[in-house]
C-alpha cells in the first residue's frame, strides 16, 4: 500500500506562481519567468499538503553569502504588506538573507532555558549550525536591532500572548529567549495555567504568555497537552472558552493554519451542537475566522490594545520543490534557496487559506496587523527541526533518524532560527506604534 507521502509525491505538477524563483550563484533574484502558470485545481492543492501533514502529525555579508529575493514576479495583492516607519516606506516582507556571523545568533541555544526539546536543535545532536546565523534585510530599509531592555519597557505594566498551535509556540519560546538574558536570575519565572505557559518580567510586571487554541474557535484538541484525538472536530461558532483568556490583553498575536490542514475535510458544528458534519477545510476556516473576527471587533479596545496574525508557515517536505529530480525532504538541508535549485520554486502552501485569511482581515473594523512570515520563510528549507527533535514527547531513535524520509519534521523550526526574525517584525511594530 502506498503512504500517503507517496500519493502526493506524485502530484508534482502543483505550482504556486507567487512562489517562483531563479536563483544566481551570488546574488539570487526572482527571474522574470512567465506571470500565468498551469495550476491544477485548487481543492488538488490543497490535497497536496493536507495528506503529508496529516502523516507528520501524526506519526557572511559579502556577495557570496546573500540570497535575494525582490519579486520581478510579483505576490498577489492580499500578500502584499507595506511597512512604515521613521524610515522611507518599504515592504519589509521584500528582501534577502544575509549571512550575519557577527550579530546572528540573537542567542545562544544552550543560554536560554526555556527551549522545549522539540525546538533545541543542536542539543538534539544537529552536526550544522549555520542556519542560525542568516539575518533578513528588506530591501530599501533595515529593521531596528533587537533591544531586549526596550521592549520590556514598552511591555512594562503589560501582557503579550501568543495565542495558536506549536508554530505559535516556537515565536512565544523566541520571544523568551530574546527577552530573558537581560533579566537578572531570581526577576524571571516561566510557569503554567491550564491551556497555558506563562513568563513574568518580575521588575517590568511584564508578561508574555502562550495560549493553546490550534483552530483559534473551540475544538475537541483544545487541551495543551494531550491533543491527540482519534477524530478531530471543531466548533466553528464557538469561541467564549478561548476569548475568556483575551480580555485586557495588551498585544494579541494570533496563528491558525497547520491543524487545518490534517485532511481535505473536517469535523465541524456550526450551531446545535448535535449537528456534526463534514465541511471542506477552506470553508470551514473561513467561519472559523469570522467568529474570531467578530469578537475582535466587539471586544478589543483599539486605543489600549494591539492585534496581529501571523500568516502560514511554510513546510519544507518534498526537496524536488528546491532540487529538481530529487526524492527527499528537508533533512540535510543546510543553506537556504540557492543555486541549482532550478527554474521554479514550488509551495505545498494552500492559496485559499492565505486569502481567506486576507480578506477577513481587511473586511474588519478592528485593525489586525498581518505578520506576512510565509514568503521570507519560505527560502529557509535549512531551517527546520529535521531529525533533531521530538515526537510524541520523546526524542526520536537512532533507527528513526536513520530514516528522515519519513520521519524528518519539515514543518517546526529550530531555535534559535527563522522565528527569531518573526519577532524581529513584530518588535518592529511595537517599536514604531504601527497600528
Amino acid at each position: 500500500m502506498q503512504t500517503l507521502t507517496q500519493k502526493h509525491q506524485k502530484r508534482r505538477d502543483t505550482i504556486l506562481p507567487w512562489q517562483v524563483s531563479n536563483c544566481k550563484m551570488t546574488m539570487l533574484s526572482v527571474s522574470s519567468a512567465p506571470r500565468v502558470l498551469s495550476l491544477f485545481p485548487l481543492a488538488l492543492a490543497s490535497l497536496l499538503v493536507v495528506g503529508t501533514v496529516r502523516l507528520l502529525l501524526e506519526n557572511c555579508s559579502d556577495s557570496e553569502n546573500v540570497i535575494s529575493h525582490s519579486s520581478a514576479i510579483e505576490p498577489p495583492p492580499f500578500l502584499s504588506t507595506s511597512f512604515l516607519s521613521n524610515w522611507s516606506q518599504c515592504n519589509i516582507y521584500d528582501g534577502k538573507w544575509v549571512l550575519d556571523n557577527a550579530s546572528r545568533p540573537l542567542y545562544k541555544e544552550e543560554d536560554c532555558p526555556y527551549l522545549a526539546n522539540q525546538v533545541t536543535c543542536q542539543k538534539n545532536r544537529r552536526p550544522d549550525s549555520l542556519y542560525q546565523n542568516w539575518r533578513w534585510e528588506p530591501n530599501g530599509c533595515t529593521l531596528p536591532r533587537f533591544d531586549a531592555r526596550k521592549l520590556l519597557e514598552l511591555l512594562r505594566n503589560k501582557r503579550l500572548m501568543f495565542t495558536g498551535d506549536s508554530i505559535q509556540r516556537s515565536q512565544f519560546q523566541s520571544m523568551v529567549c530574546l527577552l530573558q538574558s537581560v533579566i537578572p536570575d531570581g526577576k524571571k519565572s516561566i510557569y503554567r495555567e491550564p491551556g497555558m505557559k506563562i513568563f513574568k518580567a518580575e521588575d517590568f510586571n511584564a508578561t508574555v504568555v502562550f495560549y493553546w487554541a490550534p483552530f483559534i474557535v473551540e475544538s475537541n484538541s483544545d487541551h495543551a497537552v494531550k491533543h491527540t484525538v482519534r477524530k478531530r472536530l471543531v466548533k466553528l461558532d464557538s469561541i467564549e472558552k478561548h476569548s475568556q483568556h483575551y480580555k485586557g490583553v495588551d498585544v494579541l498575536v494570533f496563528e491558525s493554519y497547520v491543524w487545518w490542514m490534517y485532511s481535505a475535510l473536517i469535523n465541524a458544528t456550526n450551531g446545535p451542537p448535535y449537528n456534526v458534519k463534514e465541511y471542506k477545510v477552506s470553508t470551514a476556516y473561513e467561519l472559523a475566522l469570522r467568529t474570531w473576527a467578530n469578537w475582535i471587533d466587539t471586544n478589543i479596545n483599539p486605543q489600549t490594545q494591539k492585534v496581529f496574525f501571523t500568516s502560514s508557515s511554510p513546510t519544507h517536505l518534498w526537496s524536488w520543490q528546491w532540487r529538481p529530480g530529487s526524492d527527499e525532504n528537508c533533512f540535510n538541508e543546510t543553506y537556504p534557496i540557492k543555486e541549482g535549485s532550478g527554474s521554479y520554486w514550488r509551495s505545498e502552501l494552500s492559496i485559499d487559506i492565505m486569502k481567506t485569511l486576507t480578506d477577513v482581515l481587511h473586511e474588519m473594523k478592528i485593525k489586525v496587523n498581518l505578520l506576512n512570515i510565509t514568503q521570507l520563510s519560505e527560502y529557509r528549507k535549512d531551517g527546520h527541526t529535521s531529525v533533531y527533535t521530538e515526537r510524541r514527547g520523546k526524542l526520536l531513535t537512532s533507527e528513526e533518524r536513520s530514516n528522515p524520509k519519513t520521519t524528518a519534521d519539515c514543518i517546526h523550526w529550530c531555535l534559535p532560527g527563522v522565528p527569531d526574525t518573526w519577532n524581529e517584525i513584530l518588535y518592529a511594530h511595537l517599536l514604531y506604534g504601527i497600528n
